[in-house]
């Protein structure tokens, strides 16, 4: 298993550890605002799950525009189905990648209108660790209300934990 499809899979694995912990939280508390970048629970999941599908786009060229800490969801049952599918769809075209693809230059626009083009390895690294970097925030904010997430950690995923 190459590095993109691991990751992608423990992608996929915290988001299941994620998102089963807040589906025992009330939406009110979901939703509080509770001093992220992103606000909430809720609107750092959402972030999460808009900048993966900006990223997928950009990388399959099939666009998708929206705003970064747009609502996609207000529901959290439709936002989980949402994430469990888009992590599906990762892990698919993961698999998928080759050196070649890897290692060849994407030039982009970001969100804020800037035009940059660096090789397609460093930013599927970016798509994964953009993931880890708000699901930390979103682990300190359970944390802080008292849920615990349990281990975190990649060997554990591989060890089936």
């Amino acid at each position: 298993m190459n590095y993109y499809t691991t990751i992608s899979k423990y992608n996929q694995w915290m988001n299941q550890k994620l998102y089963a912990v807040c589906a025992d939280i009330p939406d009110v508390e979901r939703k509080s605002d509770r001093g992220a970048f992103f606000k909430s629970l809720h609107g750092t999941l959402n972030h999460i799950l808009v900048a993966d599908l900006i990223w997928l786009g950009r990388f399959t060229q099939s666009p998708f525009v929206a705003k970064l800490d747009g609502e996609l969801y207000n529901d959290f049952s439709e936002l989980r189905t949402e994430r469990e599918r888009l992590d599906r769809l990762i892990i698919d075209w993961a698999q998928q990648l080759t050196p070649d693809w890897l290692n060849a230059d994407f030039t982009y626009t970001n969100s804020s209108g800037v035009t940059r083009t660096l090789p397609h390895w460093l930013l599927v690294t970016h798509l994964f660790n953009h993931q880890t970097h708000h699901r930390g925030q979103i682990t300190t904010l359970l944390n802080q209300m008292g849920y615990n997430l349990g281990v975190t950690d990649l060997p554990a995923m591989l060890d089936g934990e």
